[in-house]
């Protein structure tokens, strides 16, 4: 009998992703940026697909369904609202225009969806509601029997902002049940993204380097500001049209009224200095999120009674808030999956399809992460990098390395499968220790080439974080901001931000035996059991998904050395 192959995208919108599931199982996910080079891209992911069918064995016309993370027809909810604010005169200018944008998208996605029916001749084409794919991945990634589901974004379809509960009566097949939801323009996303583009970063990208500076500004200075322009409801939350102009689905429009700009400050030019001003917006805004998403926790204990949370969708990965939801206590664990952002919902949509017309139970999604493609025997050519020399390994490639890195070495790491999602997990990263004076300062100028006040990473075996972070639950995905411990301000100080946490990944001897081994050296080496853990690329470019990205970042940047499949490489 034919395998049932279901292939899971995320296309056209951002963070074009494809996933594979066979006869249940997903033999593989990977984001379309790790092998392109194009940060973000919204082009159909072709680079994915081929690598995931050519990995299966299988062709496209053996693809028997074809999940679609988005379904056009339900944009078309958001017309009649948006004609309804034709009476209101602080968003009448905005409506029609807003109608006709929602109208202009939805067809759109229609016929988008219609059109993968060409590639993939004799599947059937399901378009899925955006966020019941980010709500099947939260929970299919958990394992968990039961939990409540809080997915918070920008925007699906009409969508900002659901609450469902999900369980699993028998092991691989997950039942969700929705029970609320929020609709544009009460959207969180869509605030924090119009606030990162008035302090001068990119919107869809850079929201976390706004999160990172909020740490240096004092919120008290626009907390009024924000709780009249994104007040706390019965229901959830909203968002005030004097302050944030409703949405037009293109980017010549603007997401924030002068009004917001003449009671807070002019509009930042990305390379203009950063003011005292900038870092109190920052501060008051990433104050405002966490107060909306520990309420919004709130709803879910209270409405769902369940004692575990899962989150997902883009304002998920904003480590601060998660963190401050598992500080609450209201839940016993809260999960985010690897890939929280769109990317994820791949594999949620190819799971629901796969759930809907198969009797085998899912398999290989939960607390699956390294999901890309590995390059093992990749012969090493480095001809187009004439000032690259190729080293022999001598002895144990962890030692070697935890050695290298004790000694000051700033180090990128390319092995095994790519990361999910958008942190490196200790396959393609770059490792630090962070007892070296200077060695944050030395990573944001020389070698990423970022801001100043950027935080960095820091990876702990899962033994010993308790004794260095008090988060007080395993972090295998660096998704949480924790707390820190006496022992980490004395010893480890370079990777506490100001705000006095760090985000946190925990890594088990399962998880990933290789970098436990690496920790575990360095632990012998220094005492310590912490490194340093950034993406293994430069400011503006993608998470490196192949052996030449990785050769171009060791190339371009000011790394001491790349380790790539057990070859060590220098400049």
């Amino acid at each position: 009998m034919p395998p049932y192959v279901v292939l899971g995208l995320c296309s056209y919108t951002h963070d074009s992703a494809a996933a594979l599931l066979v006869d249940g199982e997903l033999t593989g996910f990977v984001e379309e940026e790790r092998l392109s080079g194009a940060k973000h891209t919204r082009a159909y992911p072709e680079h994915a697909v081929a690598w995931l069918l050519s990995e299966a064995g299988i062709t496209a016309d053996q693809v028997n369904e074809v999940a679609y993370n988005f379904h056009g027809l339900h944009y078309l909810r958001a017309v009649p609202t948006a004609l309804g604010m034709l009476t209101n005169p602080a968003t009448r200018e905005r409506a029609l225009m807003r109608a006709a944008s929602f109208a202009k998208v939805g067809l759109r996605t229609v016929r988008r969806a219609q059109g993968l029916s060409r590639r993939f001749p004799h599947a059937r084409i399901h378009p899925l509601l955006h966020h019941r794919t980010h709500q099947m991945y939260a929970f299919a990634a958990s394992g968990w029997e039961s939990a409540a589901v809080l997915v918070v974004d920008s925007l699906g379809e009409a969508q900002t902002t659901t609450l469902a509960v999900g369980r699993q009566p028998e092991p691989g097949r997950p039942v969700l049940h929705p029970l609320h939801a929020l609709t544009d323009p009460a959207s969180l996303g869509y605030a924090y993204g119009a606030v990162t583009e008035h302090l001068g970063w990119r919107r869809g990208d850079e929201e976390g380097t706004v999160m990172a500076l909020a740490a240096l500004g004092d919120p008290a200075r626009f907390r009024t500001l924000f709780a009249h322009a994104i007040p706390i409801t019965e229901s959830g939350f909203a968002l005030n049209p004097d302050h944030f102009a409703p949405r037009v689905l293109s980017s010549s429009h603007t997401r924030l009224t002068p009004r917001f700009t003449a009671e807070t400050c002019p509009r930042r030019a990305p390379d203009a200095p950063i003011t005292e001003a900038h870092r109190d917006l920052a501060a008051a805004l990433q104050e405002r999120t966490e107060q909306v998403m520990l309420y919004l926790a709130c709803l879910a204990r209270t409405r769902t009674g369940m004692k575990r949370v899962c989150l997902g969708g883009g304002v998920a990965t904003n480590c601060v808030s998660v963190g401050k939801i598992i500080e609450s206590g209201l839940f016993t664990e809260v999960f985010v999956p690897p890939a929280p952002g769109d990317a994820g919902t791949a594999i949620g949509a190819a799971a629901a399809v796969h759930l809907e017309g198969n009797a085998s139970p899912l398999a290989g999604i939960a607390g699956a992460c390294y999901l890309g493609p590995s390059f093992p025997d990749h012969p090493l050519d480095l001809a187009a990098w004439p000032g690259l020399t190729a080293h022999q390994v001598h002895g144990d490639p962890a030692e070697s390395l935890a050695e290298h890195l004790a000694n000051g070495q700033i180090v990128g790491l390319f092995q095994g499968r790519v990361e999910a999602g958008p942190r490196a997990l200790g396959n393609r990263s770059i490792l630090a220790s962070p007892l070296i004076p200077g060695v944050v300062a030395r990573l944001n100028d020389t070698v990423k080439f970022r801001e100043p006040f950027r935080p960095f990473a820091p990876m702990v075996t899962a033994e010993r974080a308790a004794d260095y972070f008090t988060l007080g639950q395993e972090a295998p995905f660096m998704s949480m901001a924790s707390g820190v411990t006496e022992l980490a301000r004395e010893q480890i100080p370079a990777v506490v931000h100001a705000n006095d946490t760090a985000r946190v990944q925990t890594v088990t001897k399962d998880g990933n035996p290789f970098m436990h081994d690496v920790l575990t050296a360095f632990a012998r080496h220094t005492g310590v059991p912490v490194l340093i853990n950034t993406s293994l690329n430069v400011k503006g470019r993608p998470i490196c998904g192949t052996p030449d990205m990785a050769l171009d970042c060791l190339a371009n940047s000011g790394l001491d050395a790349l380790l790539l499949e057990g070859r060590w490489i220098t400049s």
